[in-house]
């Protein structure tokens, strides 16, 4: 599905961040090579393999509606690997949320920041929901919005595709579903968490799909009304 997108008919545009906004593939190869060299270090692959695992059980949590993800994260990674909970915790926070700040402008998609202007420059609202704790990544990246809503949040405690979070954005900016955008990199979860709350999806994707537009980079056609400054103010 590829139709044409009316700009004067978005009042706010939600942004997804991993995958979303920098290129994750990048950003993950080159944070293996650390972990490679904390295993030469420390002559283990510990870490590695309980980050890989912790991974998993996060991505499987999103598929359990009510899951207590929160606890759950930590607790099932540190019974598979023989640690405590707070043990995996610190470990992720390093190697998931520290660490990568620093080479995260590096990795941030081309033109995203012009679109980003334009979206403001045009009267709309941009906000952002993501899975993981979102607001020290948009500072890494020179980016803003507001508001910043995350499923770690203590109001929401619920992975995409719950549309807890979504809802949160929708009734804390007093914007209508119907005039909202959801823009992310994964159909199973940012369309779906987007088709659940009633908004229109928009993912990045090497293919079409054929129920939800898609695109491929942020100078695709879809985003010139924004570059070019030429989207109707709301």
């Amino acid at each position: 599905m590829s139709g044409t997108l009316d700009w004067s008919a978005i009042d706010l545009v939600v942004f997804d961040v991993d995958g979303t906004l920098y290129d994750q593939r990048r950003l993950r190869v080159a944070m293996l090579g650390h972990l490679l060299a904390e295993a030469l270090r420390s002559r283990s692959l510990d870490t590695l393999r309980i980050l890989r695992t912790f991974r998993k059980v996060r991505e499987a949590l999103g598929e359990e509606a009510g899951a207590d993800f929160l606890a759950e994260q930590y607790a099932r990674t540190a019974q598979r690997h023989g640690r405590t909970a707070a043990e995996v915790q610190a470990l992720a926070t390093d190697w998931m949320e520290v660490r990568p700040l620093q080479r995260l402008a590096a990795c941030r998609y081309d033109h995203v920041d012009r679109v980003f202007a334009g979206l403001l420059s045009a009267g709309k609202q941009v906000a952002v929901f993501s899975d993981y704790p979102a607001a020290a990544k948009l500072q890494a990246l020179g980016l803003q919005a507001h508001p910043i809503v995350c499923a770690t949040d203590a109001d929401v405690g619920r992975l995409k595709p719950d549309p807890r979070g979504l809802h949160s954005i929708l009734q804390s900016t007093e914007v209508p579903a119907a005039r909202t955008l959801m823009i992310g990199d994964r159909f199973d979860r940012d369309a779906e968490v987007a088709r659940r709350a009633g908004v229109r999806a928009l993912i990045r994707s090497p293919r079409p799909h054929p129920e939800v537009d898609t695109f491929r980079t942020y100078a695709d056609p879809v985003f010139q009304p924004l570059l070019l400054g030429t989207a109707v103010v709301a």
